[in-house]
């Protein structure tokens, strides 16, 4: 059998996917991806600035001496109005409700068998908070007779 270089080093002519190994959409490593990245980038910050109009200049320093900014308004904000316009109280118990019933659609209710499962567990819970609450009722009482006298 004879074994070409390429097969030698676990290239096969195609991939899963039909593509050849050069004609990678996606760089599989960091490192290709940083490569990918940096030939895509124009080359040196002079042609970065130039593509970037958008940019802002930056802070001035103490020493600088600039004129306002073209866009500074003259003329201070206006007011907003502090309450906004609150609807009718039909209209808010009408959202309420369609709000509502949009959570309870988002409920994963339990089935039949869960539901009993659940039913059963909640009664025997509380079978057994009575009988506490009432055995301790009891022996307390015993304890204040037997101390007081009865």
């Amino acid at each position: 059998m004879v074994v070409s270089d390429s097969d030698a080093s676990g290239e096969k002519a195609q991939d899963g996917a039909g593509r050849k190994p050069d004609e990678q959409s996606r760089p599989v490593t960091a490192a290709a991806r940083r490569e990918r990245r940096a030939s895509a980038r124009p080359s040196g910050k002079a042609d970065a600035k130039s593509a970037d109009k958008t940019r802002p200049a930056g802070k001035a320093k103490a020493g600088d001496k600039t004129e306002k900014s073209k866009d500074a308004k003259g003329t201070a904000t206006p007011r907003r109005d502090r309450k906004p316009k609150q609807a009718s109280i039909f209209a808010r118990l009408m959202r309420f409700i369609r709000e509502v019933w949009a959570e309870l659609r988002k409920v994963i209710w339990p089935n039949r068998k869960q539901m009993v499962t659940y039913t059963a567990v909640v009664l025997v819970f509380v079978v057994f908070m009575v009988a506490l609450v009432s055995g301790l009722d009891l022996a307390f009482k015993e304890v204040v007779g037997a101390v007081f006298g009865s």
